[in-house]
């Protein structure tokens, strides 16, 4: 008689445990750091990281997004300044420029690269096709000395900003 209780107290607390069990999800959010560089400002210099977004938004109503930061590092690879963050739906770009003034050398030419910090999450499965590309330009005329991507080039894409990168 005890071990007939016992067995239908302990079947029917796993079937109401069972739901609550089952509800729970854990959410792991990971940084993929992309580095572009090592490339050189002058002093009359601005570097420049420009991101877009080229993701659809999907066909079940997912809204396309990629989330993330970009800094720039010094030759020590430590960051100047603090790290610009973007979210980016379908079809938006965004920049992030650091002026030479802001480098604080006493040399007329410093060493930086750009990274790119790209955010996934694993239970939110946004589309993101993350397009970026690096660049100098003279600060007062606006001319592009230097850009880094193209074609084929800068591009991560899958959901949730996964897949290749190069």
């Amino acid at each position: 008689m005890f071990i007939k209780r016992f067995a239908i107290t302990f079947l029917f607390t796993a079937v109401a445990a069972a739901p609550v069990v089952l509800a729970q999800t854990t959410t792991t959010t990971t940084t993929r750091n992309i580095s572009i560089g090592p490339v050189g400002v002058g002093s009359t210099e601005t570097i420049q990281i420009n991101v877009a977004n080229l993701a659809s938004n999907s066909s079940n109503g997912t809204a396309a997004s990629c989330t993330g930061s970009i800094t720039f590092n010094n030759s020590t690879g430590n960051a100047i300044g603090t790290s610009t963050p973007f979210t980016l739906t379908a079809g938006q770009i965004f920049s992030a420029g650091l002026p030479f003034a802001r480098l604080s050398s006493s040399t007329a030419r410093v060493e930086v690269v750009g990274v790119i910090g790209l955010t996934t999450s694993s239970t939110a499965r946004t589309p993101c096709s993350l397009r970026y590309s690096l660049e100098t330009f003279d600060t007062a005329t606006g001319a592009t000395h230097t850009h880094l991507g193209g074609e084929g080039e800068g591009t991560v894409t899958g959901f949730g900003g996964g897949g290749s990168g190069r």
